[in-house]
């Protein structure tokens, strides 16, 4: 997505948020609602869709919420997809370190013309496909010497807006990331209606180059 580009009713930004086994929930539920807040907010110039890695089914997530997903991630059917993290120092099949060998869904990834946002160890799946090296992100502290491994240049702020590229830092950071999409695509104004309605004030700044 275009940096100066700002969606509307009739041009609504398509985010899809990925979930999958071990997916840490405020991760993604953060993220979910502060985008559903702003579609409220705008008329529907915003459509947030919650999909797999691979075919649609029931997902269980870190603290063993379950939720049924309707729709595997589909690179055509998105202009932004959001990465959430969870499980990375965990070795029990699941979470972020069974998405990291899924190359297929890597390779679909990394192909995807999508704006890719990563929160949380969520970055590290966009760094096993190859997406952050040599780029400016952040990611959970306990992740950041790995993302640096992998070739990223690590920025320690809560956003990091690298253009064609955006991370956030630990868990709640999801829902400054989130803000920081709806200033982005759908201007200051809605955004500062949706930390209203939710009685949340961002945290940090966001980093940019």
């Amino acid at each position: 997505m275009e940096q100066g580009f700002l969606a509307s009713a009739e041009s609504p930004l398509r985010v899809q948020v990925v979930v999958f086994d071990g997916v840490e929930e405020m991760d993604f539920v953060a993220a979910v609602e502060v985008l559903g807040q702003a579609s409220r907010a705008s008329g529907g110039a915003l459509e947030t869709t919650l999909v797999t890695t691979g075919e649609p089914g029931r997902v269980r997530c870190a603290f063993g919420t379950e939720i049924d997903v309707a729709h595997g991630w589909s690179a055509h059917a998105a202009d932004v997809v959001v990465m959430p993290g969870g499980g990375y120092n965990r070795d029990d099949g699941s979470g972020v370190r069974k998405v990291v060998q899924d190359a297929d869904f890597l390779a679909r990834l990394a192909a995807a013309e999508a704006l890719p946002v990563g929160i949380c160890t969520g970055t590290m799946v966009l760094s096993a496909a190859g997406i952050t090296k040599g780029r400016n992100a952040t990611t959970h502290h306990a992740a950041k010497a790995d993302l640096a491994a992998q070739g990223a240049t690590v920025v320690d702020a809560r956003v990091v807006d690298d253009g064609d590229l955006i991370t956030g830092g630990g868990i709640t950071s999801g829902l400054d990331v989130a803000l920081w999409l709806v200033e982005r695509f759908l201007g200051a104004g809605i955004a500062h209606r949706v930390e209203a309605q939710m009685e949340y004030e961002r945290r940090g700044t966001v980093w940019r180059p």
